[in-house]
C-alpha cells in the first residue's frame, strides 16, 4: 500500500456530519468510594479479557507548573464504566489488581503517557496493554488517530469531548458529572473502537479464556490457576480481600 492509498484522517467537517456516539449515561457510571463498590467493580471486571482504560490529570498552563496527575482513572466495560478519583481514599488495592492483572488486556489511546505517570504516584506497572492508535496505524493509516477520529473511522459515530470539561480541575474534591460523563466515555469509546476491530488480543498477554483464575491478593498477584475448557472463558473468583486499600 503506497501513502496515496493509506486512508487519511478524517476533517473535522466530516465528523461533525456524522451521528452522534452512543455513551453512557450517569446511571451506567461508577464513582468507586467504598469497599463494598471496589468489591463489585472488580467482581465485573475479573470476568472480561479487556476494559477501555483512560487517566485524567489537573492540567498546568506553565512550563514549571508541578504536574502530580493522574487524578482520575476510569475503567469501561460494555455496558458500564467505574471512575476513581485518586486520593487519599482511593482504592489502591483495587487498583493494582486490575491494572497489574495480565489476563485483562487495558485498551486506549495514548496509554504511554499514562503509565509512567502512574508507575511514579502509586507504584503500579500498568500491563499489558493495547494502544489503539498503533493497532491503527497498522491497519494503514498514516496518521495517528485519537478518539474522535477513531470513533469516527471505526464506528461511523461522533464522538462530543468538551474542551471546557477536558481542562477543567481534576483534582476537584468531588467531580462533577459533566466530567464523569467525559471520563467514563473517553474509556468506553475506546473498549468499543477495540471491539469493532475484533479485539486484538496483545501479545504476550495471558489468555484469560483459557485460564481459570483463583483470587486474586491485594498485592496484585494472581493465585493458582487451572486449565479451562478452550473457547468457553471461565470468570475469576472474586477476591474476598479489602479492595478499598
Amino acid at each position: 500500500m503506497t501513502s496515496a492509498d493509506r486512508p487519511a484522517r478524517p476533517t473535522a467537517e466530516q465528523i461533525a456530519a456524522l451521528p452522534a456516539f452512543e455513551s453512557l449515561p450517569l446511571e451506567r457510571i461508577t464513582l468507586v468510594e467504598t469497599a463494598a463498590q471496589a468489591e463489585a467493580a472488580h467482581e465485573a471486571i475479573a470476568r472480561v479479557r479487556a476494559v477501555g482504560f483512560d487517566t485524567e490529570s489537573k492540567p498546568t498552563f506553565t512550563r514549571d507548573a508541578v504536574r502530580d496527575g493522574p487524578h482520575v482513572i476510569q475503567l469501561a466495560l460494555s455496558d458500564r464504566a467505574f471512575v476513581v478519583q485518586v486520593n487519599a481514599q482511593a482504592p489502591l488495592a483495587f487498583l493494582r489488581v486490575v491494572l497489574e492483572s495480565t489476563s485483562i488486556a487495558k485498551v486506549g489511546f495514548g496509554l504511554d503517557s499514562d503509565r509512567g505517570p502512574l508507575q511514579r504516584k502509586l507504584g503500579i506497572a500498568v500491563h499489558p496493554i493495547v494502544e489503539l492508535s498503533q493497532l491503527l496505524r497498522g491497519l494503514g493509516h498514516r496518521q495517528a488517530l485519537g478518539a474522535k477520529a477513531a470513533v469516527a473511522v471505526v464506528l461511523g459515530r461522533r464522538l462530543h469531548k468538551s474542551r471546557s470539561v477536558t481542562t477543567s480541575n481534576w483534582a476537584l474534591p468531588r467531580l462533577s458529572p459533566a466530567q464523569l460523563l467525559y471520563a467514563a466515555n473517553d474509556a468506553y469509546a475506546a473498549l468499543k473502537v477495540f471491539e469493532a476491530m475484533g479485539s486484538p488480543w496483545p501479545a504476550g498477554a495471558a489468555q484469560a479464556p483459557r485460564v481459570a483464575g483463583a483470587a486474586a491478593t491485594t498485592s496484585g498477584e494472581a493465585g493458582p490457576t487451572a486449565p479451562a475448557e478452550p473457547d468457553r472463558p471461565q470468570p475469576r473468583r472474586p477476591q474476598r480481600a479489602r479492595l478499598l486499600g
